[in-house]
């Protein structure tokens, strides 16, 4: 890795004058593996296609895809039975809660065009607010962008209750977190399951396996006193453009 030099953006007063992050709302869509394998082409059409298509709405600022490999799963630190599913996960993130009418227009709108050809099995979809944010000072890149941050991986966390991820970040390969409670709404935008749960993202600058095992002292002291209840603990690899077959369930 490069050693990157100067004051994290986190403690520079004038670099946080100039600009924060207006991101508050998070949409997430949990899918399992194609029926019939058809994961790679998906992946394809969906990062050449559909996801371009959803910059043309004003409040988002953001997209990230991610891939659960069998190694991925292996190294789990939880899952609870109604995300044993989840191989594949494609996040949105938004600047308002308003946001997520423009989102549905457009993909009726894609639909009616014929261009929404492929479908995973959906195992859950909801959003959560952006609750909180953290880096790491030696990734000197402020909280504020790290989802623009070149990730090789996420190692995501879900959990009933609340407690701060802060702790997580300081595993090596875990470049900082994103993180916040779920907001109640109709569906297709959640489920009365979602009431109650804490996501965090943490953002991977190492192999996600490798990291997901550094990172199981920290969960296992975070989930030791009972105060959060983990649902998901798992690593995911980002998706690699036009290497549709390199990450696949």
């Amino acid at each position: 890795m490069p050693l990157l030099q100067g004051t994290p953006s986190d403690d520079a007063e004038a670099v946080l004058a100039t600009g924060r992050t207006d991101v508050s709302t998070i949409f997430y869509s949990m899918s399992a593996r194609h029926p019939d394998g058809r994961d790679a082409e998906y992946l394809a059409w969906h990062t050449l296609d559909h996801r371009p298509e959803q910059y043309r709405l004003a409040s988002l600022r953001a997209a990230l895809r991610v891939v659960s490999t069998p190694e991925c799963r292996a190294a789990r630190a939880a899952s609870d039975p109604r995300y044993d599913a989840v191989d594949h996960i494609i996040t949105y993130f938004f600047a308002d809660l308003d946001g997520l009418v423009p989102f549905a227009a457009l993909g009726a709108a894609l639909g009616d065009a014929g261009r929404m050809p492929y479908v995973f099995p959906a195992v859950e979809r909801g959003v959560f607010r952006l609750d909180g944010a953290l880096a790491a000072p030696r990734a000197k890149a402020g909280a504020d962008v790290l989802a623009w941050v070149p990730a090789q991986g996420l190692y995501v966390v879900i959990e009933r209750g609340e407690a701060s991820p802060a702790p997580l970040v300081d595993v090596p390969g875990v470049i900082g977190a994103w993180w916040g409670g779920t907001v109640p709404l109709d569906v297709p935008y959640a489920t009365a399951e979602n009431a109650g749960l804490q996501f965090t993202y943490c953002f991977l600058d190492d192999d996600p396996v490798a990291t997901a095992e550094r990172l199981r002292p920290a969960l296992d002291a975070r989930w030791a006193n009972g105060a959060v209840e983990p649902l998901l603990a798992a690593p995911f690899h980002v998706l690699v453009p036009y290497e549709w077959d390199r990450y696949l369930p």
